[in-house]
Order: C-alpha cells, then structure tokens, then sequence
C-alpha cells in the first residue's frame, strides 16, 4: 500500500477510478463490499458481484439502498438512495479468503438526481472540510486514540425486561476470572502490563497488520489500557479530517472482525465494567495553512499560538452542547465520572488529564512543531467520528471567529479541588448524563450551522432522546441491592 507525508505524517496515496477496476483484475477480486455509516454511526454494507460492477456505477452510483431502514436516513414514503463509491478508499479484505472480497466506501445521495443526502455523516464531514477553506486554512489535521476492550465472553438477557435483566462478562485478564492459568489483573492495573498478563499482544500485532497493510491505515503504536478485562488502544497517525473518520470506522471494523478469529468479541461501549475506567476516544486536532502548524509559536511559553488558544477558547465554551455528539449514549455519562482518568470539568491544561482539553507536553521546540495540537478528551468510541470531528472543527472555528479566550490553564488535579475552588477559577462541569447533554445541544446549536444542518441536529436530538427514554423507564439492578428492602 502505497502513502505521502502531509504536514509532517504519513497517510494513503488514494486510488483513481481507473487504479480500481485494474486492482479488481489483478488482485482477482470476486466480491465488491460497499460499506457506508449510518447517521448513529453503525456501520453498514451491501456487496455486489466484481464481474457486473462497472465505470458508469462508479461514477454514477448504484441505486441499492431504501433509506427508511436505516438509522436516522429516510422516511418509508422517500427512501430511494444511490451509493457512490469512493474510489480513493479501495482496500481488500484479508478475512474473506475463500471469495475474494474488496470494499468500497460509499457517499450517499438522493434517488432521482436530487443531490447528497444532507444525513450522511461522510457528507457532512466533508463538508467540515470545505467550510475550513472558506475560513482561510488548507487543511485540520485529525488524530483519534481509539480505546476498546476485548473480552472472551458476553452474555446478556434484556428480551424480558418486566422478569428481569442482567449481563455477564468473561475475561482472562479479569480479577474475577475463574479460569486459573492467567495473571489477572486488578480494576485500572491494566496500564502496560507486559506479557503473559498482557493476553491480547498478539491481537493487537494482528490488528495494526492488517489495517496497514491492507486498509493503508498506519498505526504507530498500540498497548493494554488502564481498565482489567481486555482493555486496548492503538493509535492512528494523523490524517485529513474525512480520510481521519473513515479510518476510524475502518478501525473499528477490524478490530470487530479480528476479534472474532481470535474466537473473542470486541466492543466500544464506552463504560462496559462497573468501578473501572471507560473507553475514551481522544481526539487530537491542528490546523494548516502553507505546510505550517498553526497551533505552534515557538515565542509563546507553552509553544501554543493565539489560534490555538481561540480554538481551545471555542471547544471550552460549547464543551456541554459537544458532548451530546461526542459522547452520545447512556452508557457514555457512567465514563464521564471524577476518579478515572476521564474528564468530567470544563477546563484545559498541559500535561494535566484531569482537564477536558490537554496540550500534550512531551517535546518543544521547532522540530516538534507538527505535533503541536489540541487533545480533545471527552468523545468515547461510540460517537460518529464523522459527526465528533464535524462538531469539534465547528466549535474551534466560532472560538476564532469570536476570539474567544480559554482563561488560564489548570494545573492542579481537578477531581482533588473543592466545589468552592473550582467555583473561583471558573471551572464549568460537564453534563451529568445524556439528557443534560441534550438539553444544552438543543440551547447552544448555532456554532454548528456552517457545517450541520437544523434537520441533523434535530434528527440526533431525537435518536438520542429516544434512547434515554429507553433506559429511564427501566429499573437497573443495582437499584435492587439499595432499595428493596425500603
């Protein structure tokens, strides 16, 4: 696979329709997987046949697609939609060896010539990436830390809810295993754990393989988590914006079906263990303009520039409204607690990761410029990371536009100060669960609009409402243990 340096990283040279079809003849490929991410951010596909595939549907789309029975697409009364493949995200599919499969990712378009679906969240990506332009820069570049955990086994039982609920999970790695021939680890000891209480090192060497060597995803490092049970990360070099959140689907994707060989299941529920971290998805932006890091000035103290610093201001101030795009579950508010390691105030900082926006801190100087960004940690893996860095880009952009300031950098830990202390230094809170979160989206909205149309907020607004609702109706089983004997 093939790749270029931009603003300093290595990404995927990007193939032309032509490049396609003469892959398809030379890596004889049978199958075509077109694959495509619902508003929620749920992964689709639909294949077709490598022999009846053609230029005309290439550029023109295939007409496969009732939109009604997607997630937050279409009403059942206008839901004819085409898929386009994008010829620049051809990759093969290690896994399907018996057919020889490729995929294709899709943008999504009305029927009847009627333009883009203003729902599909690639679209709404690139989007992002054209309103940067009109604001005066090149390019963002993106860089997501995906956490997940690995487990061996699930189970769960919600199909009779008035009898009862419950879930179980197996691990190896887990405190209460019963297995007896591992080295379990206890809640957050999991951080670099070296083998053999590491179990999934050679899950993890299979995952970064097959997403370089196949999908042209470069990762550049990867590790056991803080949580016990299986918690990984591996991490992806910075990319383009959409290019950024296709790898990311991408990633999740592999990292799904890798699991699955290794006879485990694999999930980006944000908080799956009581009482342990939770899965983050850290998301690290700068922005570019004639090859130069605009986040970098070497004549400020913390080598972070005035642009920087407005972008910071910008996130900080729609920091509660984000989240309902950034965090978009239920479960997502279980991670959002003070005491492990995830963000739960509104503030920024260095090396600092009580703070919901860091500035990493590991090298200064001009050689390091090109890693000089903004370390977004509030989104978790369930997002859309179409959406997440759409909203991301939008709040730092209005931050600029209004000059906004970020005030001081907290360098105390945030979860060890007083109500009172934070009070003084302005320290703002996080949402405490979903429906606060969209309670504040649906007031602070506006800063969106260059990139997200009303229909889309309102769409995700109503997905998510639907799923609070969901949850609040339905007694939890912990609540059995406090209160069944009041």
């Amino acid at each position: 696979m093939p790749y270029k340096v931009i603003g300093g990283n290595v990404t995927q040279i990007r193939y032309s329709a032509d490049e396609v079809f003469a892959k398809i003849k030379h890596d004889q490929i049978k199958f075509i997987d077109l694959q495509f991410s619902s508003l929620t951010g749920k992964f689709h596909h639909t294949t077709i046949s490598a022999d009846t595939f053609t230029h005309d549907q290439m550029e023109d789309g295939l007409p496969k697609l009732d939109g009604s029975s997607i997630i937050g697409f279409t009403s059942i009364d206008d839901s004819d939609l085409v898929l386009k493949p994008d010829p620049s995200s051809y990759a093969s599919i290690p896994w399907m060896v018996e057919h020889k499969t490729a995929r294709l990712l899709c943008d999504v378009y009305w029927g009847f010539g009627r333009g883009r679906l203003e729902r599909d969240p690639r679209g709404i990506a690139q989007r992002a990436e054209e309103y940067l332009k009109t604001q005066g820069f090149d390019y963002s570049a993106w860089g997501p830390e995906v956490e997940f955990f690995v487990f061996d086994k699930v189970h769960w039982d919600v199909l009779t809810p008035y009898k009862g609920q419950s879930y179980s999970i197996e691990s190896k790695e887990a405190p209460w295993s019963q297995d007896g021939t591992g080295y379990p680890m206890g809640l957050q000891e999991g951080y670099y754990p070296s083998t053999p209480s590491d179990t999934l090192a050679p899950f993890r060497n299979e995952c970064v393989d097959v997403l370089n060597e196949h999908f042209g995803i470069l990762c550049d490092n990867h590790h056991h988590e803080v949580a016990t049970a299986g918690q990984c990360e591996i991490d992806i070099r910075y990319d383009y914006l959409t290019n950024a959140a296709d790898a990311t689907q991408t990633y999740k994707y592999v990292i799904r079906n890798v699991a699955q060989k290794f006879g485990k299941v694999a999930t980006m529920m944000p908080k799956p263990i009581s009482m342990d971290s939770g899965s983050g998805m850290h998301t690290n932006v700068s922005l570019w303009k004639n090859n130069s890091n605009l986040f970098f000035d070497k004549d400020e103290k913390d080598e972070l520039s005035q642009t920087g610093r407005y972008f910071c201001g910008g996130i900080l101030n729609h920091a509660r409204a984000l989240v309902a795009i950034s965090n978009p579950t239920t479960n997502s508010y279980h991670r959002l607690v003070p005491g492990y390691e995830a963000p739960a105030y509104i503030a920024w900082s260095g090396s600092n990761r009580s703070a919901i926006i860091r500035v990493p801190q590991h090298f200064k100087g001009e050689k390091y410029s090109s890693l000089k960004r903004l370390e977004f940690r509030a989104p978790d893996p369930a997002s859309n990371p179409y959406l997440v860095f759409s909203a991301v880009l939008a709040a730092g952009l209005d931050g600029l536009k209004k000059k906004t300031d970020p005030g001081e950098q907290v360098h105390q830990d945030i979860f060890k100060m007083t109500k009172t202390e934070r009070k003084e230094r302005g320290i703002n809170f996080l949402p405490a669960n979903l429906g606060e979160a969209l309670d504040a989206l649906e007031s602070d909205r506006k800063f969106l609009n260059p990139i997200f149309t009303n229909d889309v907020i309102d769409k995700i607004i109503e997905l998510e409402r639907r799923d609070q609702r969901e949850i609040s109706i339905r007694p939890h089983p912990h609540e059995f243990y406090l209160y069944f004997d009041v």
